[in-house]
């Protein structure tokens, strides 16, 4: 990733507002809405400012801040390890569903049950350590492309996305995420990809247990329940893990629905940012249709609570970098 620019810090008397920074990649209408939101949040004369301390800004990652379709790229992750490590699992190769994944027949995908994804999913993570899990996650980062664009998953971000999180941060904003991707996975490249650290990534999680191996303390990955930060859970993920109610949403999906009520009943002035899939051609085009990203109450209740629907083919000047 490049490095960021440096930036110049114009002093306001009445503003923490950073000036310099530019959403580029923004057709003039949504960038207008969101600079003149920041501006009036940020102004210490203003009756809608906000302090420091409660700029919190939550962002969906699938489908918001990088693409999640055909499916999301952690499901890809997991499609590929299986592929690359059935030779070695015995017991995998007694699974139908892992044995024609293996071999690279995605179509189960399409009639898959939740339960048949998830054992996926959990093939891929279950008996790693911490260590060995972001190892995994970090070599199939350097090494894996995406078929349609022929680019690593890591530089397949949205470049207006990258400009909004950046203009928060200078505008004294703290940027999450609250995905319903693994947080394991996620924190491996948040920091490098997003500017946001590990400890501000919200996702999905499993069991882990902590035990002394040859008297190194060594957290792993078990079999067990697991927390999907997803819809209703968004809120309460938000509740156990930030404290504070967030004042700016960023989202894509009805996923994403709760966590945006959830911040317009805030006292504060918010704002809600939601990606339609409108582009075809450069990205895809999705919301009822689809296996990941479905959008249908959220786009009704954006026009009920006045949020900020991004039509990504006419509002994203730039899609990837």
């Amino acid at each position: 990733m490049k490095d960021a620019k440096e930036v110049t810090i114009e002093e306001d008397s009445n503003s923490d507002k950073v000036s310099d920074i530019s959403l580029l990649s923004w057709a003039e209408d949504p960038k207008n809405r969101i600079e003149s939101w920041v501006n009036t949040v940020t102004d210490s004369s203003s009756s809608n400012f906000i302090p420091v301390e409660d700029r919190i800004a939550v962002f969906d990652n699938d489908g918001t801040l990088w693409p999640e379709q055909p499916w999301p790229n952690q499901l890809q992750f997991a499609l590929d390890y299986v592929k690359a490590k059935i030779n070695e699992r015995p017991n995998w190769q007694t699974d139908p569903f892992l044995t024609q994944i293996s071999k690279g027949d995605y179509s189960v995908l399409e009639k898959a049950r939740k339960e048949d994804v998830y054992n996926l999913v959990y093939a891929s993570h279950a008996g790693m350590t911490e260590s060995e899990f972001k190892e995994a996650v970090m070599k199939w980062m350097d090494t894996a492309t995406n078929k349609k664009y022929t680019r690593k998953f890591n530089e397949l971000v949205y470049s207006p996305m990258l400009e909004l999180l950046e203009y928060l941060r200078q505008n004294q904003f703290k940027t999450f995420i609250v995905s319903g991707g693994g947080a394991d996975f996620m924190r491996v490249f948040a920091e490098e990809v997003y500017g946001i650290p590990p400890y501000q990534v919200i996702g999905s999680y499993g069991d882990t247990s902590f035990e002394f191996v040859d008297g190194n303390p060594i957290i792993s990955k078990i079999e067990g329940d697991i927390f999907y930060d997803d819809k209703e859970a968004k809120p309460i993920a938000i509740h156990r893990f930030i404290g504070k109610r967030p004042v700016f949403v960023g989202g894509n999906s009805d996923g994403d629905q709760a966590m945006m009520e959830y911040a317009s009943a805030s006292n504060y002035n918010t704002l809600c940012v939601l990606l339609h899939h409108t582009d075809e051609e450069r990205e895809y085009a999705y919301d009822k249709k689809t296996l990941s990203g479905h959008m249908e109450t959220a786009l009704e209740m954006a026009k009920e609570k006045n949020w900020l629907v991004v039509d990504m083919k006419k509002d994203f000047l730039s899609i990837f970098p």
